[in-house]
């Protein structure tokens, strides 16, 4: 039986729907490293999409490849058709078909019972416990407290071990991570080597594909490059260059309060909450990828809607990856704490000092803004961090991008992806997503490793 979820096929040609494909190939060349790194790396054999387009940033790829790699297939708590569905169950949270058809596969091929593949009421109860921290990790990881694990750890027969739960969590946060990447990269379904026109009925991401590709569903015309001048365009990238020079300038000069830096932390924070991704009602979750999701209309949106008090303050000198997060990984689940550390630095100090057409830039401010601005939609803050940096380097078309990209990544379509930074090179706007993907991969990695080790303290 057919256990795939249906989609329509691509309207380009190509890994990305956003990309022009030459632009994919010119850029890596596919060259022998990437070739290697997939014969040694994929699970599935071959070189899909993502790795395309990710593989034009070679570096990064491999440090991203061999972590998945290892939480996938390596020695580890979790037998290896659980890790293959719950990252059905994480891509299921936002709708991504892409990477549930790669998974469904992947079950299958490693042994699974082919009838959890119905649904969630097919499988374990241990695995359905699950449901509530993948739905919070995936849009509320504030939320998440240590009641949340003692109730896993301590359920009688259907209780995880602490390793086993560690193993649960990265495979979860990886792969609502991992979904942001898919749509924020505009990755288009894979073709089929065994069908004619080379396309098996398998998803675009929800979305009709002509709106992916038209963006009918977001009034602002004005947004669509065609208006929009060279001219402009080129003064706006003058402008940001002439903005990072000012900040690294003023850096010198400027010594803000403890509260003056609060104070500017809880303003972005909030206008964060206000940012808003398209006119969405409640998007309508198809049948065949609700069968893998409890609770669909629970989503990041709430907490802003309601009105509620405010976002609670993560202060990041609390509890660090580098102090806390990642010897605790470390501890219950062996290296992948070192590949995970790997990853996170590699995308944060990944530079080739151009931005657009210049060379020999520092992009050191604006890489740390990105990385920056995505912990504080979860309320993670850096003290020794001005937010008012934020406000400077992000584009309000760039927050909106970044806004959807994180929190409701099925959302994001051609044109929010094309009305930023438009003389950007795609390679740099491919490397945002990178920044974007670990951001949000370490955010939600916080929250849950400091209420685990609030339950073993």
């Amino acid at each position: 039986m057919e256990k795939r979820v249906q989609v329509s096929p691509p309207l380009t040609r190509g890994p990305s729907a956003f990309i022009p494909e030459n632009e994919v190939m010119q850029a890596n060349g596919l060259d022998e490293r990437t070739n290697l790194l997939v014969e040694e790396y994929s699970t599935s054999g071959r070189l899909d999409n993502i790795t395309q387009v990710m593989s034009i940033h070679t570096q990064y790829l491999e440090s991203f490849l061999r972590s998945q790699f290892y939480m996938l297939r390596m020695d580890g708590p979790l037998p290896l058709p659980y890790r293959h569905y719950i990252a059905i169950m994480a891509a299921a949270r936002h709708q991504c078909s892409y990477l549930i058809n790669m998974h469904v596969d992947e079950f299958l091929k490693t042994g699974g019972i082919a009838e959890w593949l119905n649904g969630l009421e097919y499988i374990p109860q241990r695995l359905k416990n699950l449901n509530e921290i993948n739905k919070l990790l995936a849009h509320r990881p504030w939320l998440i407290t240590k009641e949340h694990i003692q109730k896993l750890v301590k359920t009688g027969e259907n209780n995880w071990s602490l390793p086993e739960l560690v193993h649960a969590v990265v495979l979860l946060a990886h792969y609502h991570a991992l979904a942001s990447f898919v749509f924020g990269s505009g990755i288009n379904p894979e073709r089929d080597p065994d069908t004619s026109n080379g396309v098996r009925l398998i998803a675009v991401n929800n979305f009709c594909v002509c709106d992916l590709a038209n963006d009918n569903n977001i009034e602002n015309a004005s947004l669509t490059s065609s208006n929009f001048g060279i001219a402009d365009s080129l003064s706006e990238l003058e402008a940001l260059m002439e903005r990072m020079k000012r900040l690294q300038e003023d850096k010198e000069d400027e010594d803000a309060s403890q509260e003056e830096m609060a104070t500017r932390f809880e303003k972005e924070k909030k206008e964060s909450l206000l940012v808003i991704s398209g006119a969405f009602d409640d998007e309508i979750v198809s049948t065949d990828v609700s069968r893998y999701v409890e609770d669909p209309g629970f989503g990041y949106k709430d907490f802003a809607r309601r009105g509620e008090d405010h976002l609670p303050t993560f202060r990041a000198q609390d509890y660090t990856w580098e102090n806390h997060g990642f010897s605790l990984v470390n501890r219950l689940y062996s290296d992948i704490g070192h590949l995970l550390d790997e990853k996170f630095r590699m995308v944060y100090n990944l530079t080739y000092n151009t931005m657009a057409t210049h060379e020999d830039v520092d992009t050191t401010t604006l890489r740390r803004a990105l990385f920056n601005y995505v912990h504080c939609m979860y309320g993670i803050r850096y003290d020794d961090y001005d937010y008012g940096e934020v406000n400077q380097l992000l584009e309000r078309s760039l927050k909106v991008y970044i806004k959807t990209v994180t929190c409701y990544p099925e959302r994001t379509t051609k044109r929010m992806y094309d009305s930023y930074w438009r003389q950007f090179k795609h390679s740099e706007k491919v490397h945002v997503n990178l920044l974007l993907m670990e951001a949000r991969m370490q955010a939600e990695l916080l929250y849950a490793l400091r209420a685990i080790t609030r339950h073993l303290t």
